[in-house]
């Protein structure tokens, strides 16, 4: 059953939009990149600033932690992508080969190997332990500003200014395994449902789910947002949460498509009208905790909201039979 959120604290402190955010496995801790070209910690429990990182001379717009080495990897518009010993809280390691900013970041859930996506069209994977490419992925003629990695096949999957999705196997030298042409405008957003074989694709024109592992289509969402989707995020419980630019943040029941919450972030004081923007959002580990990272330079954090009943969101809502599936 879906559930309604909350807000329940704003951080403060960056000094330039909020562009990316990733979590601890351990969920004790999360991190966010900033057009201030830094990255800070906080405690999730408390919400205090941790550390703040410095290295970065662009804003920083792609963030990974590793599940399985104590490494976090970013990446930002100054072309780098680097990889923090979260031990020494240092770079360690630096990965050279975009021409252009990096949009986004993934780490393979399985092998040693990093992703990255940026203006020059072209997604890169590689090696993390000797900072050396392994494939160059080209076909898109636009910005790669998403990008997904699963542990089978298609173990890559893009989005691209250019509307398409691209589906790659890295088992077969990285080779194209299909196009998706479904979205008419630029696709800024994935996301994987962590439980079931799907993922969903976001936008300027709509919100759309896909099979896995060939990628048919299933259908939109049943309503359209009216904003340039910019974050998507899928918990256990199958609650979608997508950000726009226009500050809006709506929850989706991932079964019904329905959307059952519609909020409108509130600027800080400070901050123009015009800054009320989502850029990145993700749920915690445990999918109880909703983070949006805003353009008026905040941290927002949602919970479950305990209050909400059936008559204030229809939790309970069926789409009717006549409804076609696209």
């Amino acid at each position: 059953m879906a559930c309604s959120l909350e807000k329940y604290r704003v951080i403060s402190g960056n000094s330039g939009w909020v562009r990316s955010i990733a979590f601890d496995p351990s969920n004790s801790w999360f991190c966010t990149g900033s057009a201030d070209c830094t990255i800070k910690l906080f405690d999730v429990a408390t919400g205090r600033q941790k550390l703040t990182l410095t290295g970065h001379t662009g804003q920083v717009r792609g963030l990974a932690v590793s599940t399985r080495h104590p490494y976090m990897f970013s990446a930002g518009d100054d072309k780098q992508v680097k990889c923090w010993d979260l031990e020494q809280n240092k770079v360690i390691r630096s990965y050279h080969g975009h021409l252009s900013g990096v949009y986004c970041l993934a780490l393979h859930p399985t092998i040693d190997m990093l992703l990255t996506g940026g203006r020059y069209s072209v997604c890169r994977i590689w090696d993390i332990r000797t900072d050396k490419q392994i494939y160059a992925l080209s076909g898109h003629v636009d910005t790669v500003c998403s990008v997904l990695s699963r542990p089978t096949d298609p173990q890559v999957i893009t989005g691209s200014h250019d509307t398409t999705i691209k589906f790659w196997d890295l088992r077969n030298g990285g080779k194209t395994m299909g196009t998706l042409t479904h979205h008419k405008k630029s696709v800024r957003a994935m996301a994987t449902h962590p439980a079931e074989n799907s993922f969903v694709s976001a936008g300027a024109d709509n919100i759309k789910k896909f099979r896995l592992p060939g990628g048919e289509f299933c259908q939109n969402m049943l309503s359209q947002q009216n904003a340039i989707v910019n974050a998507v995020a899928v918990n256990e419980e199958g609650v979608m949460a997508t950000g726009g630019d226009d500050g809006s943040l709506w929850l989706w029941d991932w079964k019904s498509r329905h959307n059952f919450q519609k909020s409108q972030t509130t600027v800080q004081p400070g901050s123009l009208e015009s800054e009320a923007g989502i850029y990145a959002l993700s749920y915690d580990i445990t999918g109880s905790r909703l983070v949006t990272c805003e353009a008026d330079k905040t941290i927002k954090m949602w919970k479950k909201d305990e209050l909400a009943t059936p008559e204030t969101h229809p939790l309970d809502y069926k789409p009717p039979k006549d409804v076609r599936r696209f």
